[in-house]
């Protein structure tokens, strides 16, 4: 694993691609890329431009992977698995479960149950009467390594998303883990954690906390 730190978003997607390059060659392992971005509105393959609302002087960028509008931000802790899917994982749906379910693990080493809503990609809380979204995924697969990935918001500014409408819904539908368990959360503590329940997951060993330096 390696930890970026905080870095905006069209330098780690130049660093994504190279990887993935990589990748292909056999030339590296699967790795996994933690990040923080500035402030970033991407648009997915399926994005509809009028999910940007008020996008002030925040970057809007159009980017390959899957889903509709979302926000990035401070706070927030981005996950990019470069993994070469097996014969056998070559289902993306599977993937996408997968992907949830390593972010549903790492909410409940917090002690915050999450959920799942059918037909709706990303993780959710578990209150049905009023589920609100903690994390957002968009992926892409090229020769079958796999690029972009999920968005957790841990401490995330939630005002920020008024600039959108998130994969389609009202800004409101937001939430974080922070503003749910009622104290910030341990960013790195969350990175150790999703790392962790990722390399699980996925039967990827070695996913550890790296330095980028």
């Amino acid at each position: 694993m390696i930890d970026l730190g905080l870095r905006p978003y069209e330098e780690v997607l130049q660093i994504q691609r190279d990887l993935v390059a990589a990748r292909q060659a056999d030339a590296i392992a699967d790795t996994l890329l933690l990040v923080e971005h500035p402030d970033v509105i991407t648009l997915g393959r399926s994005a509809r431009r009028e999910n940007i609302l008020t996008p002030g002087d925040i970057p809007v960028l159009d980017i390959e992977r899957g889903g509709d509008v979302t926000f990035h931000g401070p706070g927030q802790l981005v996950a990019y698995p470069i993994f070469f899917l097996r014969e056998e994982e070559r289902d993306l749906h599977r993937y996408l479960r997968g992907l949830e379910e390593a972010v549903i693990r790492t909410l409940a080493d917090f002690a915050l149950p999450g959920a799942r809503r059918p037909g709706k990609t990303g993780v959710w809380t578990a209150d049905e009467a009023v589920p609100r979204k903690l994390a957002s995924i968009g992926i892409a697969v090229r020769r079958w390594v796999t690029l972009h990935g999920l968005a957790l918001n841990v401490n995330t500014d939630l005002r920020r998303f008024a600039a959108v409408s998130p994969c389609g819904f009202d800004s409101s539908v937001m939430t974080s883990m922070e503003r749910e368990l009622g104290h910030e959360v341990s960013l790195a503590a969350a990175k150790i954690s999703l790392a962790g329940h990722l390399g699980q997951v996925f039967g990827r060993a070695g996913l550890h906390p790296v330095d980028s330096g």
